[in-house]
């Protein structure tokens, strides 16, 4: 099979491996741990233990992963995340 045509199962969501993407925000001066966490559940929907674990990702280790999918919507999230007042960046997944 073509590496170009395999899938990868995220959820009940199946990418093409060549459209793999990740959003990443990165440690800030700025922001307070509380207010990050609150972005994290209101913007990406996750639960106050998985936002906590998220921003404390990139409190200790400067960054987290926070989402993944096609290019499109990494730069919506990125987006969103410079909107909310975070450092986020894209990249392709496995970089």
């Amino acid at each position: 099979m073509d590496p170009k045509e395999q899938l990868e199962h995220a959820g009940n969501v199946a990418t093409r491996l060549d459209d793999a993407w990740v959003t990443i925000v990165w440690n800030d001066p700025v922001n307070l741990m509380n207010y990050v966490t609150h972005v994290f559940q209101s913007y990406f929907g996750f639960t106050r233990a998985e936002a906590e674990s998220r921003m404390h990702e990139v409190h200790d280790n400067g960054k987290s992963v926070v989402s993944s999918g096609g290019r499109e919507k990494m730069e919506v999230d990125v987006q969103a995340m410079h909107g909310y007042g975070l450092w986020a960046t894209m990249q392709r997944s496995g970089e």
